[in-house]
Formats: structure tokens, sequence, C-alpha cells
């Protein structure tokens, strides 16, 4: 039969642990996995929330103004990445030798600054370009203790040897007008990035995953792949938790549950218990066809008269200067200052029935 073929893509979600607050062993062990990834056919690979150098967990263990939280945050910005930067150059070089579209959860911070952060995702091609990055909109819970919540110039989709490709952090993935902005620009493969664990809910973190995933591919008819971090005995250890804390950290419930869904809500692998681990799965694209055709929510199963989404991807301004043009000496420039606040200052009509002699008297 002839017509439009669609290509069997295998997509790749990484479960790990961070190198806990240290950004140059994060961003090594981050190369290696792409690199492994790479090596067992994954074309795409989703990597955890804040793997790079660690996602701000102990706000849900330690008071957010106490000593123990404030050295960690410390820590935290001397450890967290600029784009452009170093690190990304790895990543690209590393997304390069495993022939993949990367996208990887890191704390960004401005550069040349001290203080700000943001919780974002980068995106990086097969050919080692860097795409772009995505900055988490609204920081969660502890998360704006250090995280700044990124604008609408981050939101949206990319594209890919494999059509739109998107991504969100966390609860964003449960964001309805979110996820209808990425159905909007036709998303076909998106990637979840998620912590080592969620609030202390009692739900496990493979149940709340799993569920958020397949509701993004029911209402998309994308294929979701969702990254999940994990905890290691060093986070553990430096996170110094209390002991109900330690024994919630511990918990086969706590981490894990990486996990790929397909367009028909189906999961296709995982969820995954707590261990580290890279999990795969080989992508139909054409099933999304027969789902799209079903209910396409940004075409033809909407009303457009009805229902309509604005995004703003406006960055608003937050530094304006005035008033540089003036680059003569100080008291030439005063006199300029007296001049237009005359002119300025008399009536219209005076000022227009006035030589320009009489102004400059003044």
């Amino acid at each position: 039969m002839g017509g439009d073929t669609y290509a069997s893509v295998k997509v790749a979600a990484v479960q790990a642990a961070s190198v806990f607050l240290d950004r140059e062993g994060s961003t090594d062990k981050a190369c290696r996995l792409i690199r492994e990834a790479g090596k067992n056919g994954a074309r795409v690979i989703g990597f955890p929330e804040g793997f790079i150098p660690a996602h701000p967990l102990w706000y849900n263990h330690h008071m957010g103004s106490g000593a123990i939280a404030g050295q960690l945050a410390t820590e935290l910005f001397k450890n967290s990445v600029e784009i452009p930067g170093r690190e990304i150059d790895q990543l690209c070089a590393a997304a390069r030798d495993a022939n993949a579209y990367v996208v990887v959860g890191l704390c960004e911070k401005l550069p040349h600054t001290i203080g700000t952060m943001f919780n974002s995702q980068v995106f990086i091609g097969p050919d080692g370009s860097f795409i772009g990055k995505h900055q988490k909109f609204m920081p969660t819970a502890g998360e704006r203790m250090v995280h700044m919540g990124g604008f609408g110039d981050t939101l949206g989709t990319f594209d890919s040897a494999f059509g739109p490709m998107s991504g969100l952090i966390c609860g964003e993935n449960s964001n309805p007008l979110a996820i209808f902005a990425l159905i909007a620009e036709g998303t076909r493969i998106h990637v979840m990035s998620w912590p080592a664990h969620l609030q202390l809910s009692g739900i496990p973190m493979r149940e709340r995953v799993a569920l958020a995933a397949q509701n993004f591919a029911q209402m998309s008819k994308a294929f979701v792949v969702s990254a999940c971090a994990t905890m290691d005995e060093r986070t553990i250890q430096m996170l110094q938790p209390g002991s109900e804390s330690e024994v919630f950290l511990r918990s086969p419930n706590c981490g894990g549950g990486s996990v790929i869904v397909g367009p028909d809500s189906r999961i296709l692998a995982g969820p995954m218990s707590a261990e580290e681990c890279i999990l795969y799965a080989d992508c139909n694209l054409e099933l999304t066809i027969p789902m799209k055709v079903r209910q396409d929510y940004a075409g033809h199963y909407n009303r457009h008269d009805i229902f309509h989404l604005h995004v703003n991807k406006s960055v608003p301004n937050l530094y304006t200067v005035y008033g540089t043009e003036v680059k003569s000496d100080p008291p030439a420039a005063l006199a300029h200052g007296l001049r237009h606040r005359a002119r300025s200052s008399r009536p219209p009509a005076a000022a227009e029935g006035a030589d320009e002699g009489d102004a400059d008297s003044c």
C-alpha cells in the first residue's frame, strides 16, 4: 500500500540517582548513561528532574530557614549549571555519540549572577546541537525556596526526526492548560522528568507517575517517556534526615516509578521499582494515527468557537535604563536637561508660538 510511512523509535527512561550536589560527577554520570542507552539503540533518552546536580528534596525533611537547608541550598547554587556552559557541551557530545535526542533535568543558574536558579530541562539533538530548554513555570512546594518560575518563552514543542517533541517537569505534567498547549503544537513524544520522591502522601511514587503519564497520553495521543530519580546511600546521608524521614526515604515505595506509555494509554514498559536502571520501549509512531483520528483535541474533536487558549510566550522586562543617550560632560548635560524641562513645561499653544531662541534662553 502507498501513502505516508511512520517510523518505529526506541525510547529510554533513565532512572538513576544524581551524584548528589556534585555538578561534575552528575554530568559525568549522565553522559555515561546517555552513551549506554545509545549503544542499546535508544533514539530518545529522558532523564529525571534536577539530575544535575540534584533536586532540593531537603525542604521536605528540614525547616526551610534552618541551617541544614541553608547549607544544602548554597551547595545547590555552587553546583548548578550555566547555559551555555561546559556541562552543556559535555551533554551535547554524549548525545552526538549516542545519536539520540536527549532531555536532561538540571538546576540552571543565570550566567554571571549569584542566587537565581531555575528548575529546567535541556533538549539536545542527535547531532550534538543544543536545541533549547524548558524552565518549570511554577515551582512546587519547597522548590519555591530556591527556584524562580520560568516564563512562556520556554513552553512548547521542538522539531525532531520523529515529529514534534516536548517535555514538562513533575507537577506540570498534570496542568491541563500546559497539556493542551503541547497538544495544540502537535507533540508526538513527550518526556516527563520527576524527582526521587514526591511529598509524604503515602501514595507510592510509581502509582502517581503512572497515572500522570497515562492521563497525558490519553489526552495528547502521544508516547510518554516518564523518567524518575531514585535514592542512593550518599544522598540519604547528605540529606541528614530525621528518623521518620529516613524510614520514608528507604521505603521501596518512595523512589522509582519510571514508565513508558503509548498513545492508547497502555503501559509499554515499567513502572519500575526503586532500583537504578534504564527502561526501554519500542514505539510505533503509526499507532498515534487511529487514536488521533478518533479524538484530536486540538483538531476535529475540539470546538474552536467555544474553547480557545491564549499562551503568552513573551518575557517580561526586568530592568530598563533611561537617559543613556546623553554623552556630554555633566554641566552641558545639566543644561540640556534644563532646556528639555523648560520646553516640556510650557503649554502646547505657547510652545507652538515660541521661537527656538526663546526656548534656548531658558
